[in-house]
Formats: structure tokens, C-alpha cells, sequence
């Protein structure tokens, strides 16, 4: 099959063969709307000179340089989220977006912390998520006085002097996740929850959601005292076996954050598909296949796409038009997904 010619990107485009030509030499200016006409029908059709059109468009715009941080490189979701956030980064076509990718290796406040403080004179705004904490509210605070707003995510961070908040609204997931705990636990009996950690603003409001929940419609149910798994598989894997050995009578599980992994394979081990219904957060390759196995009654998602077109969004207009005098919060839906909905 021959390559696409100027003929045949013209046609495609509704333009002339000479504004064509325009477009890819920059000999006479064209109107932006013509020539980003062009550029789209060059990458409809494969013309071979597409990416050469886009970067003439793109050394117009104003440039801005953008942080994103989030947690656990190697974990599947993280990895999603990054790519997602690249390719939105991408597809914008008003301004020229350079993104400084970065993952904390561990939860700890004082790294967190240092990645932000880092980013000052280098990035134009940051988007986070991390744990609530002094050190990082300094950080943030820091960057604030640079004119470099901070957005958090998933998990809130820094109140009050953080830009925004964007994700699901935790406190009202949580008392979802009671009620569906109430409903499809086998019979009345105890409910563990395990959260990253006491900093994890977002996990606290998801414990606090469900016992709201269980003990205004639910006391039939004990809920146990909620266990910090520090997000990691191993540590999740051994205190979900030491509960089930210690209490035959638990009927339900929450992953409020991290490590579902470990829950999953120590619920596989030790109790039948129904016995206990286990609840966790994001679709992953082990979250699917746990779902479909019966070992996993629900996961509960963000819905990343919608976050990642939002926060990139009210990135550039805060920078452009300003901090806000009052820093805000943005919520989304959180998804569902059951076996049937795979």
C-alpha cells in the first residue's frame, strides 16, 4: 500500500494542496484552526510528515511544565494512572505541557515532602497523592509562596493550603461500602478493615464511612478494630490469616487502600468463595481475576480517565488565572464493578 500524499492529505483535511504546503514549510501563516485541520487528518491517515506539523504547532503555544507524583511504581494502578495522565497530557492542543513524572518509593512524610520542595523553580503546578502530614503541608506551603499551587489526589493533603482536592469523595465511599458490606456479608459477624496507614487522610474517612454506616443501620455487625497494612501485599497477606484463624466468625473484609493483593491470597487459602466477602479498591489484573474466582465480592474504582481530563484542566487555569483565594475540592463518581460487569 503506497504512503498518503499531500493530495491525499489535502482531500482529507477539505483544504487546498497549497495551504497544504503552507502548513508543512510555514512559508505563509495559516489560520491555527486550518492548520490544526491539517495536523489531525495527517494523523487519521498516517501521512509521514504528521509528527513534523504537530511540533511546528506546538513550538507556538506557551509552554507549561507540570509534576505528577504518586506512589508504588511497579503497582499496575500506579502505572495506569501514569499513562493515562501522559496521554491527556498530551492530547491538549492550547498550550505545550512538559511533565516531570516522579513516584515516592516509600510513605514516609520526609520523602514526600523533599520530592515537593525539590520541585520549586522547576514546575509551574504539582499533583500529588500522598499522606496528611506536617512535613508535606510545609512543603506545600513552600511551594505555595513560589506561586506553584499543589493539587491532591485519591487521598486529601495539606487542607487549606493545597489548590484542590480531586477524587472520589472518601467519607461517602465508605458508607457505600457498609452498606454493600451489610447486604452481601454471608450473616451477621465481624467486619475487618485494613487502611495504609493513620496519615492517609482519604483511608480515615473511608473507616469513619463505614462504622457511620454500621452503626446507624447495621449494629447486628461488629466492626474490629481497623489495621495500618502500610499498603504492602506481605503484611496484609499475615494479618488477613492471623484473622481468620482468630475469628471464625468474620464475615467481610475492607481494603480501605493498598495491599489488597495479600488479602486476596490469604482469603483464597483459608476460606471457601462466599464465606467472606472481601471488598477492594481499584481494577487490577489480580483485583479482575479475584472477582471472577469468587474470592473478591466488589471493587470499588476512580474513575481515572475523567480524573486525569479534570485535573489537567484546572492545572492550567490556575496557573494562568491564579491561585484561588479559597482552596477547593473536586468530586467524582466512584465505580462499581461486580462479576457481571466484567
Amino acid at each position: 500500500m503506497s504512503r498518503p500524499t499531500i493530495a491525499d492529505l489535502a482531500r482529507e483535511a477539505g483544504v487546498s494542496v497549497a495551504t497544504v504546503d503552507r502548513v508543512l514549510n510555514g512559508r505563509l501563516k495559516v489560520r491555527e484552526e486550518t492548520a490544526r485541520r491539517v495536523q489531525e487528518a495527517a494523523a487519521r491517515i498516517g501521512y509521514h510528515g504528521a509528527n513534523a506539523i504537530r511540533a511546528r504547532l506546538m513550538a507556538e503555544l506557551p509552554e507549561l511544565r507540570f509534576a505528577l507524583i504518586l506512589q508504588k511504581e511497579r503497582h499496575p494502578f500506579y502505572q495506569n494512572f501514569a499513562r493515562i495522565f501522559q496521554e491527556r497530557v498530551e492530547a491538549i492542543t492550547t498550550h505545550r505541557l512538559r511533565l516531570t513524572l516522579k513516584f515516592a518509593q516509600s510513605t514516609l512524610p520526609g520523602e514526600l515532602a523533599q520530592i515537593l520542595t525539590s520541585l520549586a523553580g522547576k514546575v509551574d503546578a504539582v499533583a500529588a497523592t500522598g499522606i496528611d502530614h506536617h512535613e508535606v503541608t510545609a512543603a506545600v506551603s513552600l511551594l505555595r509562596q513560589r506561586g506553584i499551587p499543589t493539587f491532591s489526589m485519591l487521598s486529601d493533603f495539606a487542607q487549606g493550603v493545597r489548590e484542590s482536592y480531586i477524587g472520589v469523595n472518601n467519607l461517602k465511599a465508605g458508607r457505600a461500602v457498609g452498606w454493600m458490606l451489610s447486604r452481601v456479608a454471608p450473616r451477621p459477624g465481624k467486619i475487618a478493615i485494613f487502611i495504609g496507614g493513620h496519615r492517609f487522610h482519604g483511608h480515615e474517612l473511608r473507616e469513619t464511612g463505614v462504622r457511620s454506616y454500621f452503626r446507624e443501620y447495621a449494629p447486628q455487625f461488629e466492626l474490629l478494630n481497623a489495621q495500618a497494612n502500610l499498603e504492602t501485599r506481605q503484611l496484609t497477606y499475615e494479618a488477613t490469616i492471623e484473622l481468620l484463624q482468630r475469628h471464625p466468625d468474620l464475615v467481610g473484609i475492607y481494603c480501605a487502600g493498598g495491599g489488597m493483593e495479600g488479602a486476596i491470597a490469604a482469603v483464597r487459602e483459608e476460606r471457601r468463595p462466599g464465606d467472606v466477602a472481601l471488598i477492594v479498591n481499584e481494577l487490577t489484573p489480580d483485583s479482575t481475576e479475584a472477582l471472577q474466582d469468587g474470592t473478591v465480592t466488589l471493587i470499588m474504582g476512580t474513575p481515572l480517565q475523567q480524573l486525569c481530563e479534570e485535573l489537567v484542566t484546572i492545572m492550567i487555569h490556575s496557573v494562568e488565572n491564579g491561585m484561588a483565594e479559597n482552596p477547593g475540592q473536586r468530586f467524582l463518581p466512584f465505580q462499581l464493578w461486580t462479576p457481571e460487569s466484567l
